[in-house]
């Protein structure tokens, strides 16, 4: 049993490097797909919600990789921390920022994007 448990540990030191350096190169790619949807999405609400959204959960899993990857306990705990403190402050700033959009008066832009009125109506 002791074997298994000494062969399981030598699998997982080979396993955890590329392991973190792809869930470290996927929360880069979520990173890169919400600055395009903030980009292309057409209004406020829209654009902080893909912002919102993929940087959470693109600097989780850069954050989880980074900690497969890491050498020691003192360094994992310092990037759950982070991690903790992304997760609490994230969504409390994107829920401000729609609250103020809305208090502004900012209105969602509803239907199809870059179309007129009478090209969106079915004679």
């Amino acid at each position: 049993m002791a074997e298994f448990f000494a062969d399981l540990l030598g699998y997982w030191e080979v396993i955890r490097f590329p392991l973190g350096a792809l869930l470290s190169l996927g929360g880069a790619l979520l990173c890169l797909i919400g600055t395009v949807g903030v980009l292309r999405f057409p209004d406020i609400y829209t654009r902080l919600h893909a912002a919102s959204i993929t940087d959470t959960s693109g600097a989780a899993l850069v954050l989880i990789g980074m900690m497969l990857i890491s050498p020691g306990w003192l360094v994992i705990s310092k990037l759950f921390a982070i991690c903790v403190f992304i997760f609490l402050t994230s969504p409390t700033a994107s829920h401000a920022l729609a609250n103020a959009a809305h208090t502004a008066g900012v209105q969602p832009i509803i239907g199809r994007v870059g179309t007129s009125e009478s090209e969106g109506e079915d004679a």
